[in-house]
């Protein structure tokens, strides 16, 4: 035998006017979150247009001629490619003559430092690791300032992680929405990892 308490609910769930009350409160419920949202929405809409235009974007990014990596040895490197490794002293290097510290070895006749064998005049290129060689040379940095200086609050995500010269080229080269048009082509799909300050030219369709 059923409560009391549960044989009066389902009592009133049958009459109109309870489902009405509870229609009505959800109704209410839904309209209140959906401002809410619509509300929070705009407030960060705002707060992104105030930095943009009021705040300029602090990078943290440090040009620096002395490096730690040659005092202590070791070197970071482009890890990523199956033949060639780029360094962060700028030499680029066969993998098969990456030394134990991460490091290219300089005594191979193959290695190079500060090439740009693979790039434009654009400042695009079509091997990744020859491009961050060429952005490693020391005269890129009044270019890679000007494009810091430029940038979009769209690429604040991805250059404000970056603390040195050699981040800085490692993200600069790879592919992004600015190598690529309509979303799924690249503007030039030769030359397409950019250390420049402008996107590959377009190329007509």
């Amino acid at each position: 035998m059923l409560p009391c308490g549960a044989v009066l609910w389902r009592r009133l769930l049958r009459k109109r006017w309870v489902l009405g009350v509870v229609l009505g409160l959800s109704l209410v419920y839904f309209i209140s979150s959906t401002f809410k949202q619509e509300e929070r929405m705009v407030r960060d809409r705002n707060l992104l247009q105030v930095q943009e235009h009021e705040q300029p974007i602090m990078w943290k990014v440090k040009f620096s001629s002395g490096n730690s990596s040659q005092l202590s040895n070791q070197c970071r490197n482009s890890v990523q490619g199956k033949l060639l490794i780029t360094d962060e002293l700028g030499y680029i290097c066969e993998r098969k003559d990456l030394l134990v510290n991460g490091c290219c070895n300089v005594n191979v006749p193959s290695t190079q430092l500060y090439s740009c064998d693979s790039c434009l005049p654009n400042g695009c290129c079509s091997i990744y690791e020859y491009c961050v060689s060429c952005c490693l040379q020391p005269s890129k940095q009044h270019l890679l300032e000007r494009f810091l200086n430029r940038a979009a609050i769209a690429f604040q995500n991805l250059f404000m992680a970056v603390e040195d010269h050699f981040e800085l080229c490692l993200a600069k080269c790879r592919t992004s929405s600015q190598s690529v048009q309509h979303e799924n082509t690249y503007r030039d799909p030769i030359a397409k990892y950019c250390y420049g300050e402008y996107p590959p030219e377009l190329l007509p369709v």
